[in-house]
């Protein structure tokens, strides 16, 4: 199975608001290609070479329910100074978080968002998930924070239906959270 662009609905399109399901475990095999299939996109699309030559959007991240699937799958590459980053996780609940927030400075953006909506998406600094990874073939609790964490949050709320401008807000884009962590 290899996604494409082709692949990835678009914020006008209904299903991408749905909430999506917990999936079985162990995971089936559909599932387990189909989170295979979703980590090997966002690799390959921070490949500039792939990307360009298959038409790749550059990602960090994808949820099934971007593809229309409203199942509680998503991966995430966030390459790091102290590493790179790679989850493909079922089921990823938070489970903790910190007071503090966090955001990207030039705001966030979205595979299935092609319009522009400026303005601070707002985040938990730091944050733990529980779900079962694929990468690690286990369940795990994974500490996030920074970039990986955001991208993370990014993708839960995927799951729970809800896009990151619903984040943003519409009186106020660029409100200044003066402990806010900038990314």
């Amino acid at each position: 199975m290899k996604l494409t662009m082709e692949d990835i609905i678009l914020d006008s399109d209904p299903r991408i608001r749905e909430k999506s399901l917990p999936v079985d475990l162990p995971l089936s095999d559909e599932d387990r290609q189909l989170l295979q299939a979703m980590l090997q996109y966002v690799k390959d699309s921070q490949d500039e070479e792939i990307a360009q030559a298959e038409g790749l959007q550059p990602a960090v991240g994808i949820a099934a329910i971007q593809l229309g699937i409203p199942k509680q799958l998503l991966a995430v590459v966030v390459p790091e100074e102290d590493g790179i980053h790679e989850v493909a996780l079922a089921n990823p609940k938070i489970i903790s978080e910190s007071v503090q927030n966090g955001y990207l400075n030039g705001g966030e953006g979205c595979l299935s968002v092609k319009e522009e909506h400026p303005g601070h998406v707002y985040r938990h600094a730091r944050i733990k998930v529980r779900g079962y990874d694929l990468v690690q073939d286990k369940k795990t609790v994974i500490s996030a924070n920074g970039y990986f964490a955001i991208a993370l949050q990014h993708e839960i709320d995927h799951l729970s239906g809800i896009l990151f401008y619903d984040r943003i807000d519409p009186n106020d884009p660029w409100k200044a959270d003066p402990e806010a962590e900038v990314i």
